[in-house]
């Protein structure tokens, strides 16, 4: 298994968190913090922290991802041929075909006019 393959596999599991995480919170100020009793004087945890841990996680799991890609960007196996640009090379000489002409090409000289029926 490559460097790169370890890499890929904890992206996408980085992603499914941050998905679900995202998705628990709730834009209006309820979801998880609400499940737990936030409107009343019960609170199990508090709301609060509950929508601290959320924000932190959110923003500790997209960091993370973000770092795992420019880290599995350099992990990728490129082969071990060269694949510089041909056209910063002056000695390459590229080839191409020449367009093809039809054969059957009509090099009369002369254009005929129609004329109508009275010979104008």
């Amino acid at each position: 298994m490559s460097t790169f393959t370890i890499f890929l596999a904890l992206i996408v599991v980085v992603a499914f968190l941050l998905v679900v995480v995202i998705m628990v919170q709730n834009p209006k100020g309820g979801g998880l913090s609400s499940t737990f009793g936030g409107g009343g004087s019960q609170q199990l945890g508090g709301v609060k922290k509950t929508t601290d841990f959320l924000d932190k996680s959110t923003w500790t799991l997209a960091t993370l991802l973000l770092v795992l890609i420019l880290i599995s960007n350099v992990t990728i196996n490129r082969g071990s041929e060269s694949a510089d640009s041909k056209a910063l090379d002056p000695n390459a000489q590229t080839a191409q075909p020449l367009p093809a002409t039809p054969a059957d090409t009509n090099n009369d000289s002369t254009i005929s006019i129609p004329t109508d029926s009275t010979g104008n």
